[in-house]
């Protein structure tokens, strides 16, 4: 049995991104940047304007107020302008571009119209309102660097450098195989002597799709040494992470890591010394890798957020750490002493202070949904008090 710190320093030196992929840009929104995106053209690409107003030679509004002819009405997307003749101004619209000559745009509201000239009663102060050509961002500049998730921002960003194809890293996919006689498919539960919800490979399956995993397959098995071995052997040919969710104790009929040992695996790690979650384990064949979560609900998800989590984040192009941000918040509640093995509570934030929830069962649920940190103490620790420091990370 090993430290946590040891089990997340195995699983990080592993998880390194997987191939790249080009994508459309449709396609591109929330992936992995794998290559950086640099621009193919200047933006603006020519001076614009900013306002709806009219465009003017500067010199011609140092004698207020002035009468100029509207000489060209000018909109967005309009072809170049002809240049500007000294003594005439342009109606421009916001987004057309400037004509050559005029050095500022008058907005629309100080501008009065007689007789189809422009009356301009006063000389205009503040900003030209012309977008110069470039002032954005210049030919070949870098808009987005390597590894950058493509967010609703960065997706502008690829737009505008005119890339209607993109580099990503392709997306971990996951198969998740649930083991247990007792699960059944969630809304048949009751009908049926002693079963009980499949709840935890639908948490799993939210955690992977939220780390950048694709799940191509959930499945749920009976506890028969011949259904698994095919199972296992099928889902190691479709995904490269398999989650195997229970069966990871000692009991007479758990299979969980059996079923993959005519695959040879090679381990990654067995037992790690933390409550809840000490059954976790992790293996690879050929490239692929084997999470084994606990059964009872918290321990899974603890455990998958500790290290399913960062393994994706890796194969998927980002830095497996950024998956463990751990950060320090006082506490609003106190905590009893720690045993033996490194300990995760559940929490939730209350103005910033974490408050501790009660029920601290391996196979509670209703708890679960209003735990929004994980609290680590170490091994041994004293009781700690209300207003004390501890180590949290979002769950």
């Amino acid at each position: 049995m090993i430290t946590l710190d040891e089990a997340l320093r195995r699983t990080m030196a592993l998880a390194h991104s997987l191939e790249k992929e080009t994508i459309q840009i449709e396609d591109a929104g929330d992936r992995i940047l794998a290559e950086p995106v640099t621009a193919r053209g200047q933006s603006p690409r020519a001076a614009l304007s900013a306002m709806d107003g009219y465009a003017v030679h500067e010199a011609d509004l140092t004698q207020t107020p002035v009468r100029l002819p509207v000489a060209d009405k000018i909109f967005a997307g309009a072809s170049v302008p002809a240049p500007l003749t000294r003594g005439t101004c342009a109606r421009i619209f916001t987004g057309a571009p400037v004509p050559e000559g005029a050095d500022r745009v008058v907005i629309q509201e100080d501008v009065r119209i007689e007789n189809g000239a422009a009356v301009f009663d006063k000389h205009p102060t503040g900003g030209r309102n012309i977008r110069a050509a470039g002032s954005d961002f210049q030919q070949g500049d870098t808009l987005l660097d390597i590894g950058r998730r493509l967010d609703f921002r960065s997706m502008v960003a690829l737009a505008a450098a005119d890339r209607d194809r993109v580099s990503v890293y392709r997306r971990p996919r996951v198969a998740i195989l649930s083991r247990g006689d007792e699960l059944v498919e969630p809304g048949r539960a009751l009908e049926i002597a002693g079963a009980i919800p499949d709840s935890v490979s639908f948490g799993v399956a939210g955690l992977a799709r939220a780390w950048d995993g694709e799940v191509v397959r959930r499945e749920r098995l009976a506890d028969a040494p011949k259904i698994l071995e095919a199972a296992a052997e099928a889902a190691l040919a479709a995904a490269d992470v398999v989650v195997v969710t229970g069966g990871a104790s000692v009991g007479e009929r758990d299979y969980a890591r059996s079923m993959f040992a005519a695959m040879a695996p090679e381990e990654i790690f067995t037992k790690v010394a933390i409550k809840p979650g000490k059954p976790v384990w992790m293996s690879q064949i050929g490239g692929r890798f084997i999470v084994g979560l606990p059964g009872n609900p918290t321990s899974a998800m603890v455990t998958a957020r500790l290290f399913l989590a960062p393994l994706l984040a890796g194969l998927a192009g980002r830095k497996p750490q950024a998956a463990l941000a751990w950060r320090d918040v006082m506490l609003a509640t106190p905590l009893a002493a720690v045993g033996p093995r490194e300990t995760l509570e559940r929490a939730n934030l209350i103005d910033g202070q974490a408050a501790v929830l009660r029920n601290g069962d391996s196979g509670a649920q209703g708890d679960l949904v209003r735990a929004e940190i994980l609290i680590r103490r170490p091994a041994a620790a004293p009781a700690a008090l209300a207003g004390e420091t501890v180590e949290i990370l979002d769950f």
